[in-house]
This record gives C-alpha cells, structure tokens and sequence, in this order.
C-alpha cells in the first residue's frame, strides 16, 4: 500500500512539473498567459524555486523603447569688456584701452546647449511616443534613437507636467509597438522589468518586484504611483515598466535617492492615466481636469475625535473658494468628505486623484460628515486653474492687547478691522504666544485662529464660548501665511 502511494505521488509531481514546462514554452511562444513566477521542483527532498525568465520579453518588446535627447539653449552671460579692462570707464585711459586691447568678448549674450537624456517607448506603429515631461521640456530639438540605430527627429505634440507625461511623434511608419496593460491588475509581490538607457546605457534591462501601489508623493497630488524595487536610474526616465506578461503597466518616472543613485525605490506613473493623458495630448495639445474649488488635509485621530467621527477617515475641506463649484454646493470649511460618487475616501490623497480624472462639466456627488451627521450634496466641476491665494499679512503697529489661556498656553489677541480687510477674513484671533499644550499640539506664534469644531470665531467671547462646549477636544481653523489648516488642541 505504502509503494502504490509512493508511485501515485510520484506521477502527481511529474505530471506538475511538466506542466509547469508547457507553461514556460507557451510564454517563450508568445503566449498571452503570463509567465509562472516559480515552479516547485523536487531536489535533495527540498523544494526549489525557479525565477522568471524575462530574455523573450526582451527580445519581443525591447525594439519597441527608444533613446531620446532634447537638447536646449541655456543663456549664459559673458562678461563685457569694461569688466576686464584695467581702468574704470571714467578714466581718460578707457577708451585706449578699449580700442588696443586684444581678444575682448563679444558683449552680447552667448548660447550654450545643454542635453537632457531618457528614454520612452512607441505606442502606434506610425511613430507616436511617450516619456516623461521632465525630459524633453524646454527642448529646442528632439532626437529620438531606435534599437535598430536609426536616428529620427521628434516633435512635441504637447506635454503635461502636472502627470509628467509627454507625447511625441516621429515620421516613420511600421515601427514596434508596446502592448498596453492594466495596473489595476497588478498585485503587490508581482515581478516587473524596466527597459531603458540609465546614464546612456541604451536598452538596459532591470528587473523587481511591485512594493506598493497607489502612492501619493509630495507636490503630485494627482498620480498614485507604483512603487517598485527596480533598479532605476538618470537616463531611464520616461521608459517603460513591463508586466510578465509583456505589457507596459507604467512610465519610470521618479527614484527616491539620497545620493543621487537607485537606493531601491523607485515609482511609475500608472499606464492608463498616462494614457488617458496622451489622448487629450493628441487630440486637443492640452490636458483638461475638473476642479472643485477646495483646500483640504488628511483626517488625524485627533480630529476625527474632535469632530466626531468614528475613524479617520475622508478628506478634511480647510477652505471653499468663494467661486467655485464647491461653494455653490454648499461645502463649508470643517466639512470631511467621506464619498464621491459612492466611491469611499479613506485618505484624503484619493479626493484629488478623482476629481482630477473627470473633465470640467462632471456632475458629481458628494457625501459629508458635518456636525456629526451625513449630508449629500452634488457640484459640477469647472475647469481646474491656479488657486489665487491673498497674501496679505497682518499689518504692523501697536501690538494689540493679549488675552491668556493659561491652560492651553496660549495667548491671544483680536484682529483690527484693517488686519482683516488686509487678509480678506471676517474674524480670526492672532496668536502672540504658544507654549505648553498648543506648543506641542503644533500652534506657532503669528498663527490666526478663525474657527473652533466648524464655529467661526471673531472675538474673544466666541473663542471662549466654543471652547466651553468642545467636550475636551478642538479642532481649530488655523490660517498661516497663505495656507489654512486644521490643528487639534487637546483642551482637557
């Protein structure tokens, strides 16, 4: 019984393996299957882990990546000839000197070119392709090289730097074409490769693994990045990551380095946003996003308890613009959107990301948390366009009389009615000292306090009356300098 158990495990492991061997020829066929990321083989009675091939991924979709240089013209300013003569232009000798001595500069401004380097990759056969803005921003001339050697000039059909993303057509036609994938498949764990030129190197290939999605970077408020391992380093800009599978799931954009070089992270602009940009690129030279009108800011612990929320969760509104789509909604600064069109917020980095992914004209809805219970409302976004903010600052003169709460360590002052024309607000209390709880709470001197859990303060009486009612925990509208912000001061 024993041997006939043996023998049926034995045809069981055989029979995988060689299932596992199929799979890996389907792959180096062409198959559309992806390639198995490891298979179990028996050795020395251990399981042994195979790692995946990527030389057919390569050797199919790696003519389809391309080198580019944009050269640009950089001013530099020569130094005039009166700069270098040996007497000031007041001295009777100056004029000698001007005419005999020899080898002066011209004293107009002389042009030097400076070269920018990436890569990118073709998505048509008829010679569009896409790369990073960064990378041939402010080009006079484009270059694009092929793997094949030939070298094609460029044109820019438009870039967008707020995604990063550039388009770019050759004249050429036939030419290899990537395969679009689908990040929302990726999963975190799963291999990828990077094809491209990293300080010149052309075709280079790096190969990693997925460590995270959706990744909010400081000032890119609009892409959730992959993150990856993959080696990626200057010149590999704007080139593409691959799935197993063959297909181009992102563009290699930024590395997180302290020393300049790759330190194992690395992110990707996700391919679809990439080209949903390209199409407006294409079709229109531009990119159009919708725009709600607000300053928001992510939900701590501390203010979900302060405002009565049961996690931290959504997006925190610190201002509405007057004009916006936002006001006209109804949205008041306190309020915390918790839904978009019954898509949940959890942080409030999803809020820009899909806003910014509808066209100007979209009617969405919106759920809120204000004053402990939801509300609805729905806004039609407007075209997005910088925020113009007042920068106008208290104005300077006698210093107004301070009113202290010892507890709290703070210690306030009302606003004259210019400093509040000056800054465009109806209340607000100006902050002459912080120490103890409002120190640590991250209160700094110069703040202007203009509300307390979503009741606007304009006078010392209204600070005291919130506060007595807070329960022990506040949330305060905080403005300093051109940005506005909540911070929760723990008042028990």
């Amino acid at each position: 019984m024993t041997t006939r158990l043996r023998i049926m495990a034995g045809a069981l492991l055989a029979a995988s393996l060689l299932s596992g061997c199929d799979r890996i020829e389907q792959f180096v066929k062409g198959s559309s299957q992806p390639a198995p990321v490891a298979i179990p083989a028996q050795q020395d009675g251990r399981v042994a882990m195979l790692l995946p091939d990527f030389t057919q991924l390569v050797t199919r979709d790696g003519p389809s990546v391309v080198n580019i240089q944009a050269s640009r013209e950089n001013a530099s300013p020569q130094p005039s000839s009166a700069s270098q003569l040996p007497v000031p232009e007041d001295d009777p000798l100056y004029d000698f000197f001007r005419r005999f001595m020899p080898n002066q500069p011209p004293q107009d401004q002389q042009q030097e070119d400076s070269v920018s380097y990436g890569s990118g990759f073709i998505i048509s056969s008829d010679g569009y392709i896409l790369t990073n803005a960064h990378v041939v921003a402010d080009g006079r001339q484009i270059r694009v090289t092929l793997t094949d050697k030939r070298e094609l000039r460029a044109k820019l059909v438009g870039l967008d730097k707020r995604s990063d993303v550039a388009l770019l057509k050759v004249a050429a036609a036939d030419l290899p074409e990537v395969k679009i994938g689908s990040p929302a498949d990726l999963k975190v764990g799963e291999w990828v490769a990077a094809i491209g030129a990293p300080f010149g190197f052309d075709n280079t290939v790096t190969a990693g693994i997925v460590s995270a999605k959706g990744r909010s970077l400081p000032d890119e408020t609009l892409v959730p990045f992959i993150q990856t391992d993959v080696a990626i380093n200057p010149g590999n800009s704007g080139g593409p990551l691959f799935n197993l599978r063959g297909e181009v799931v992102g563009i290699n954009s930024q590395i997180y380095s302290r020393s300049g070089g790759f330190m194992g992270i690395s992110f990707a602009i996700p391919i679809d946003l990439a080209m949903q940009v390209a199409d407006q690129l294409k079709t229109k030279g531009k990119v159009s996003r919708g725009q709600l009108g607000i300053n928001i800011q992510e939900v701590t612990q501390e203010l979900a308890q302060s405002f009565g929320l049961p996690r931290p969760a959504g997006a925190l509104v610190v201002r509405v613009d007057p004009k916006g789509p936002a006001a006209r909604a109804g949205l008041q600064p306190g309020d915390i959107i918790l839904k978009m069109n019954s898509q949940a917020i959890d942080s409030s980095k999803d809020l820009p990301m899909l806003v910014g992914s509808l066209g100007p004209g979209t009617k969405i809805k919106l759920v809120v948390w204000r004053k402990g219970f939801e509300k609805t409302m729905e806004a039609t976004l407007v075209e997005q366009a910088p925020d113009n903010e007042n920068n106008a600052k208290p104005a300077s003169g006698e210093t107004p009389q301070g009113y202290q709460f010892g507890k709290l360590g703070l210690t306030l002052s009302e606003l004259t009615s210019e400093q509040r024309a000056d800054l465009g607000i109806r209340g607000g209390l100006l902050i002459q000292k912080s120490q103890g709880p409002a120190a640590r709470s991250g209160l700094q001197p110069g703040d202007i306090i203009m509300g307390l859990n979503q009741n606007d303060i304009t006078s010392i009486t209204a600070f005291e009356k919130a506060l007595a009612s807070s329960g022990g925990h506040a949330a305060l509208l905080v403005k300093r300098g051109d940005s506005v912000l909540f911070i929760a001061l723990r008042t028990d």
